[in-house]
């Protein structure tokens, strides 16, 4: 009996540490968001090099506009950017 429970001690700590190491490895979610010089802004998941002709600039995922700043949430799902109105995918 004695065998036993220590067999399942091992187990469950093997177990934990198996899960602490997947939990461990797995690389976080990049988000970023991203605006345009027209106010357009939207969330985007992975980080791209956007070309400076794009005319957008890159802001880490928790950033904010200011209370009095232009800017409005305009989302789309895909690799891309806005241009007046227009969603450019690339």
């Amino acid at each position: 009996m004695k065998t036993l429970g220590k067999y399942l001690a091992t187990a469950g700590v093997t177990a934990a540490i198996g899960a602490a190491a997947i939990v461990a490895s797995s690389a976080p979610a990049s988000a970023e968001v991203v605006c345009n010089r027209h106010g357009d802004c939207w969330h985007v998941r992975d980080h791209y090099d956007y070309r400076p002709e794009f005319g957008v600039v890159v802001h880490p995922d928790g950033w904010r506009w200011g209370r009095h700043s232009r800017f409005h949430w305009r989302e789309h799902e895909g690799r891309g950017y806005w241009r007046d109105g227009v969603w450019i995918q690339f």
